[in-house]
């Protein structure tokens, strides 16, 4: 396993990138509890030019400034006002791309992610961007926070994923963003049973 470089985050074509994360695990280690899995779902977010994106047209607010950071630290807002979203900034310092960690195949830490959850039954512990956060321990506490020294980081395990894995469709919720609410930057680990 290799703790994935602040390089590979700073890429400049963050669609590839949300496809690239997919295989990939995600882990925590928070109150000296490890939790994680395997990312299988991504949006991307294409900062400026992109409608959907809290950044578009180059938006710098409180909330999105973290957003304008050099790629490979998390990027985590406070959605409904109930539900932490868990992002990982890319590209160069003042492009504003992210990618919406929407869900995992947890295999790490799983009674702390069941108790941290409140339920039981694996296929329910990730399976939505705010449930990944809760069962990870994700807060906005770690907004802003680099992706290479932890609490948060992201590991390459050797998963090999061909391109016929993966289902592209439009992003989730996104409706406002008009002709690019369409535009398939969800994409989906088809995972084989």
């Amino acid at each position: 396993m290799t703790l994935l470089p602040q390089e590979f985050y700073q890429r400049e074509d963050v669609v590839k990138l949300a496809q690239d994360l997919l295989g990939k695990w995600l882990l925590t280690c928070i109150d000296g509890h490890l939790a994680g899995g395997m990312i299988i779902e991504t949006e991307a977010y294409k900062g400026a030019e992109d409608r959907a994106c809290h950044a578009y047209n180059n938006r710098r607010t409180k909330r999105t400034e973290v957003m304008f950071q050099k790629g490979g630290c998390a990027y985590v807002y406070l959605c409904y006002g109930m539900h932490h979203l868990f992002n990982i900034v890319t590209n160069q310092q003042d492009v504003p791309h992210a990618i919406l960690i929407r869900a995992l195949l947890p295999d790490i830490g799983i009674s702390m992610m069941q108790e941290r959850r409140k339920v039981q039954t694996l296929s329910k512990l990730a399976a939505g961007p705010g449930m990944v956060c809760q069962a990870l321990g994700i807060d906005r506490s770690h907004n802003g926070k680099p992706l290479t020294e932890g609490p948060i980081w992201v590991e390459d395990r050797g998963k090999i994923i061909k391109s016929n894995e993966i289902r592209a469709t439009p992003r989730i919720g996104v409706d406002y963003a008009k002709e690019h609410a369409e535009l398939p930057w969800r994409f989906l680990l088809e995972i084989q049973s």
